[in-house]
């Protein structure tokens, strides 16, 4: 299974980004294998709006169903729903040991928003 992971670096070892939409970049993993790639999100952590929801669209165009992040606001967490992408927000910590509590199955998937929006 493909996930996603809000990452300050663009290695496994790197700390978890707990900002979503801002995140420096998005890390699209393979649970079973931890092959990764890194995605530069400078575009959408740079940009004056919409960043969640465009950081959303990337985790979906690259086929992660699950994403492991810190904060993430409603439209982000509208657009993540309608993609049948489910979210665990309030992680923190390194990449791998992050995926490796998911792999535990000690993550609890978010119901909702837990930051407000932008305005």
């Amino acid at each position: 299974m493909k996930i996603a992971v809000t990452s300050q670096g663009d290695t496994l070892e790197s700390q978890l980004d707990p900002r979503f939409g801002r995140a420096a970049y998005i890390i699209i993993v393979d649970t079973q294998t931890l092959e990764f790639k890194a995605l530069d999100n400078s575009t959408n952590k740079n940009s004056f709006k919409g960043a969640g929801i465009q950081a959303a669209a990337m985790i979906s165009d690259n086929d992660a169903e699950v994403l492991l992040t810190g904060f993430c606001g409603p439209n982000a967490f509208q657009t993540l729903e309608a993609a049948g992408v489910k979210v665990a927000n309030d992680q923190t910590g390194k990449i791998i040991d992050v995926i490796e509590k998911y792999n535990q199955g000690n993550i609890v998937f978010a119901d909702g928003a837990n930051k407000d929006g932008h305005w």
